[in-house]
């Protein structure tokens, strides 16, 4: 395995640099969803609420 796969350091101190990639694989994981035509499970005001895939949030031609 290469030193730039292995040194996680710099990558891990870099709270800014998670955060966006988190948002992105959300975005994504939730476009999928939207996709395939699949219900995502939110928080809402206290509760579990299902949305239906037409209610996700997300466009469908999003590109990070």
């Amino acid at each position: 395995m290469s030193e730039e796969l292995t040194d996680l350091d710099p990558i891990l101190s870099d709270s800014h640099r998670i955060e966006r990639a988190l948002q992105r694989a959300v975005q994504e994981a939730l476009r999928m969803h939207k996709r395939a035509g699949n219900p995502v499970a939110v928080w809402r005001d206290g509760q579990v609420v299902w949305l239906a895939p037409e209610e996700i949030p997300v466009p469908l031609d999003f590109a990070p």
